[in-house]
């Protein structure tokens, strides 16, 4: 692996790759609608998923309705709030220190709620294109859930395969900022702030829900609205991976063909700058999703929009 790369004009040797040691880190947690719902820490960007929740919580969604433009834009904002912390402050927690417990507060986010407007958009900066991920989950007769996620970063990574192992590596260093002094600025021995983002919930400490999102930037969204479908609207988990999704990046708001077109009038009336797609659109990443529920049936979701199935024993 190391030959391969510093072939290809890199860096990493064998003393890195002897260097490196696996992390088993806790999760972060917040609490939606009585549901505990955790998260990877950084360098992961969990915390923005957890951040739009909190945003969320303070908003009567369930009286508006789930294709409506008032709950698309609602979660739109939540987002930009939540990325403009992502982008800003978070990078390795080995390299800078990252105040967790305010971001994730519930005072905290109540002052960012109180900027945002329902009647117009936020201007905010360009965030990261698309990946390249997959993911599964898995609850056994025991009640063990399993949430996990693996991606190369951009489509089959950095293109290189170490000779001779069939390892196609990644290029999860195009994350790093070149900015000196940025908490994700590139570093030795530093991890980059990075999209994947496996997600579980509980509810009374018993397992709730593991699920994830694939689609880079789309993640924490995708938890979200996933999260929002199921608690707020009472969706099942195969309604609630289903339901049209949208996806805000580079200040423009993605939508599927299957939202009304007088919502889509009333978020372009708001000022989003709307891309209208197909009813099911890559973008909007690809969700896979298993409920647990009160009489201990296992209710699972898998998305459409990629390959996968949902499968029991």
């Amino acid at each position: 692996i190391a030959r391969s790369t510093q072939e290809a004009g890199g860096y990493l040797s064998e003393e890195d790759l002897a260097a490196h040691e696996s992390t088993f880190v806790e999760p972060i947690s917040t609490e939606y609608r009585g549901v505990r719902v955790y998260e990877v820490p950084p360098p992961g960007q969990g915390v923005a998923a957890l951040e739009m929740l909190n945003i969320l919580e303070g908003f009567e969604l369930v009286s508006m309705g789930p294709s409506s433009a008032d709950r698309i834009h609602l979660e739109v904002e939540a987002k930009k709030l939540a990325f403009e912390d992502l982008h800003e402050g978070i990078g390795d927690p080995g390299f800078s220190e990252i105040p967790m417990a305010e971001l994730l507060s519930k005072d905290y986010a109540a002052r960012l709620r109180g900027s945002i407007s329902r009647d117009a958009k936020a201007v905010v900066s360009p965030s990261d294109p698309g990946g390249d991920t997959t993911y599964l989950c898995a609850v056994d007769a025991e009640g063990n859930g399993c949430s996990f996620i693996n991606s190369l970063y951009r489509g089959f990574g950095s293109g290189i395969v170490a000779e001779g192992t069939g390892v196609c590596l990644h290029n999860r260093g195009n994350s790093f900022r070149l900015e000196a002094g940025h908490p994700n600025a590139i570093a030795p021995g530093k991890h980059p702030m990075h999209t994947i983002i496996p997600g579980l919930a509980t509810s009374d400490g018993a397992l709730w829900a593991v699920f994830g999102v694939m689609g880079a930037a789309m993640q924490p969204q995708g938890h979200a609205q996933l999260l929002i479908n199921l608690l707020d609207y009472g969706m099942d988990p195969q309604e609630a991976v289903e339901h049209p999704r949208h996806r805000h990046e580079n200040g423009v708001l993605l939508i599927e063909g299957r939202i009304p077109e007088d919502e889509i009038a009333r978020l372009r009336g708001r000022g989003h700058r709307i891309d209208v797609r197909e009813d099911f659109m890559i973008p909007a990443g690809g969700a896979q999703l298993i409920r647990i529920l009160d009489n201990g049936v296992r209710a699972c979701g898998s998305d459409p929009r990629k390959d996968g199935c949902a499968l029991a024993q």
